[in-house]
């Protein structure tokens, strides 16, 4: 009892934090433009009478949010000039809101139909700004945290601002439009975002003391691998990087100057190239970074004391800590742990991943659910569920801890599998089960409410529940897990993991579907979430052997 007053209290003063309330914001900041620019958008598009050729040229901006950890080490190495003094972080943050919030106004003034040309570019600008955004609020996020403010309150509460941001740009801002016109829609989401762009001024800042001058220069210190090993690894990660860069660029030139007919898909390229996107950045500079790991504890390999003096390229050593140090770090940190984080990363959101492209397939057509069924269920009441979820797993961080409520959360995301296959079987469980609680009962005293629209929701209503607290979890714990000098690199690389396994399950679990039906494919994920719990528990015991206490991030490090 002692120890759940103490957490309430933990949480209550959390809560409370200026941190916490610029989280907030910054939250809200992050999943208003992701709304705007990958839903609400299309909607403008088709009523100004934008022909489905020409709009498929949008779906390009999704690529910025998908690839956005290529330009990660910029925002960790780089300064903005006459902007440094609002901090490390914000100086990305607050231009990029600014920046949005003036996108969002410029597109208020435009007529899609009239101006296609440069409502496309300002869409493409403000996705690009919206991603950056998000790469510098995670890193801010990861780097302010402290006792008072722990990362699993500001994880929570930043998903928790995503969310509500997302129903106020997504179905809402529908609602809205109908009522008022999408100009002036587009114009007050502008404003928010300008007005939020203005308080972030007054948001603090964690900042590292050592210079990027200091920092190249600490590269040719005694203990440091020599240079022609640097450079040797450099050259391979550098080459990746560049066939990467110029992969998707040259995509998007492709893309944007092709006739419609010829134009590329961007989803077979996301399905095709983006894993090997991942491999070519993450997957093999890993491999390159545990290889120099293993060279530095040879003296041969590494500057000697009388040598200090001993080569360089400054341009060379910078782009070596923009690429290679956060890995090296990461990699000499967590040693062979490195393989168990991976596949945890790996598996813990596939279920998120790889579901969303079916679900509304299976709601509309499987199960033979009207738009409006579906909206009312999955966007309004799905969203306060994740909301609440998301509270709750805010709670549970507090009172149990977070591999306790990360494992807890995998179990949660697994199980509730089965509910969907409740539905495909015909939903006699969740119908009883709504009936049983009242829910269906209430459901039938609202215009258009169904027994059938009440097993819907209570089923989407218990699964949104579950990834609500799993989401807290593990944003929480992969924050943890990443030191603060390189959290920028480190969160992005880990995050973009998601991309790998979702792109690649999808294609294999449509094709399961088209072959054994969505029962036997709801068990079946529900088993490869068990894969999910079994490596939660192996985390807690590693987390646990290395004496490590819930709520305390990874060390810091010079950046």
């Amino acid at each position: 009892m002692k120890r759940q007053t103490g957490s309430w209290l933990q949480l209550v003063r959390a809560l409370g934090q200026r941190k916490t309330g610029f989280m907030a914001l910054f939250g809200f900041a992050s999943g208003l433009p992701f709304a705007l620019f990958l839903g609400t958008l299309y909607a403008w598009l088709s009523e100004a009478g934008v022909d489905l050729e020409t709009m498929g040229v949008f779906s390009l901006i999704g690529l910025a949010y998908a690839f956005q950890f290529l330009w990660s080490p910029v925002l960790d190495r780089v300064n903005i000039p006459g902007l440094r003094r609002l901090g490390k972080r914000k100086q990305w943050i607050v231009p990029a809101q600014v920046l949005l919030g003036a996108i969002l106004v410029l597109m208020a003034g435009l007529d899609p139909a009239a101006a296609l040309g440069w409502f496309s570019l300002l869409a493409a600008i403000g996705a690009f700004a919206s991603a950056t955004q998000d790469i510098a609020i995670n890193a801010w996020r990861i780097d302010i945290a402290d006792e008072d403010a722990s990362i699993e309150v500001l994880s929570t509460v930043y998903q928790m601002g995503f969310r509500l941001a997302s129903l106020v740009g997504g179905a809402l801002g529908l609602i809205i439009a109908a009522r008022i016109g999408w100009p002036q829609t587009y114009l007050t989401m502008g404003a928010i975002l300008l007005a939020i762009g203005v308080a972030g001024l007054f948001a603090p800042d964690a900042d590292g003391s050592r210079t990027i001058d200091q920092a190249g220069a600490a590269m040719r210190e005694v203990g440091q691998l020599v240079p022609r090993v640097r450079n040797l690894a450099l050259a391979a990660v550098g080459l990746l990087w560049v066939w990467a860069l110029g992969t998707v660029g040259w995509f998007m030139i492709r893309s944007m100057t092709a006739i419609p007919e010829n134009r590329p898909d961007p989803t077979a390229f996301t399905a095709t190239f983006g894993p090997l996107i991942v491999v070519a950045t993450i997957v093999l500079p890993a491999l390159i970074a545990a290889w120099l790991v293993r060279l530095q504890r040879n003296p041969r390999f590494v500057v000697q004391a009388g040598a200090e003096e001993i080569g360089g390229n400054a341009a060379a050593d910078h782009l070596y800590r923009a690429l290679l140090v956060p890995l090296v770090e990461f990699v000499g940190r967590m040693g062979w742990s490195l393989v168990l984080i991976l596949a945890l990363v790996l598996t813990y959101r596939i279920c998120d991943a790889i579901w969303g492209t079916f679900a509304y397939p299976f709601y509309l057509g499987e199960l033979q659910y009207t738009n409006d069924e579906v909206a009312v269920a999955s966007k309004f009441f799905g969203v306060g569920a994740i909301v609440l979820g998301l509270a709750l797993g805010g709670w549970l961080l507090t009172v149990l801890g977070r591999m306790p409520t990360l494992t807890l959360g995998a179990v949660l995301a697994a199980a509730t599998n089965l509910l969907y296959a409740d539905l495909a079987a015909g939903g006699a469980r969740m119908q009883a089960v709504s009936n049983a609680t009242g829910f269906t009962w209430a459901v039938l005293q609202f215009p258009g409410g169904s027994e059938r629209l009440a097993r819907l929701m209570i089923t989407i209503g218990m699964e949104n529940l579950a990834v609500g607290i799993a989401g807290a979890a593990y944003v929480a714990w992969l924050s943890s897990i990443v030191a603060k000098g390189y959290s920028a690199v480190q969160y992005a690389l880990l995050a973009s993991l998601t991309l790998l396994v979702g792109t690649l399950g999808r294609g294999a679990l449509g094709q399961m579907i088209e072959q054994r039906g969505y029962y036997e494919v709801f068990v079946f994920v529900t088993w490869i979430g068990g894969i999910a719990v079994v490596l939660c528990l192996l985390e807690w015991a590693r987390e646990a052997r290395a004496g490590r206490r819930s709520g305390v991030v990874a060390p810091e490090t010079s950046a």
